[in-house]
């Protein structure tokens, strides 16, 4: 769609190739700068308003952040156990954000966090649970960490580690 960032617009391809059942998306030649290298890169798809998939990864799985786009916005729009897979139909509705996410560094306490800055990983031995940042609705860090200790299925007395990450953030421009 006109107006798109190339993360946004390769997201949406990738979804549209698919559900045609021509499988994955090649990842197209000449990347743009912000889709080399490799990042846990986030695909939310939105329609009126509300939430209709949102699958990440918190450090890379693919050789660059073009395919981590590409494998996510299909896992966005056809395996989030929260909704029914995507249909066909539904794409023109759809609104389509991806974030990229830096490494995630650990921090010591929720002093060092910032719930509109700083996207957190909340980690207990094997189970971890994800926030991005400056989501509607979150506005403290408390918030934002239960959140995520839910997400990791942690009780709230459980000690856990934090970890901290920010976001660059892509929608329609």
């Amino acid at each position: 769609m006109a107006g798109e960032s190339a993360p946004v617009a390769l997201a949406r391809r990738s979804l549209e190739h698919y559900l045609a059942g021509r499988g994955y998306l090649p990842a197209p030649d000449g990347l743009p700068d912000c889709l080399r290298g490799q990042a846990g890169v986030f695909v939310s798809l939105k329609k009126g308003g509300e939430l209709r998939g949102c699958i990440g990864t918190f450090a890379p799985t693919q050789p660059d952040i073009a395919a981590e786009i590409i494998h996510n916005a299909v896992s966005a729009g056809t395996q989030d156990p929260r909704f029914d897979p995507i249909e066909a139909a539904e794409l023109p509705a759809l609104d389509v954000s991806v974030d990229i996410l830096s490494a995630p560094e650990r921090v010591d306490s929720l002093a060092a966090l910032d719930a509109k800055k700083y996207g957190v990983i909340v980690r207990r031995g094997r189970r971890s649970g994800l926030l991005l940042p400056d989501l509607d609705g979150v506005d403290t860090v408390e918030e934002q960490v239960a959140i995520a200790m839910r997400k990791a299925g942690l009780a709230p007395h459980e000690e856990i580690e934090l970890y901290r990450f920010t976001v660059t953030r892509y929608g329609k421009e």
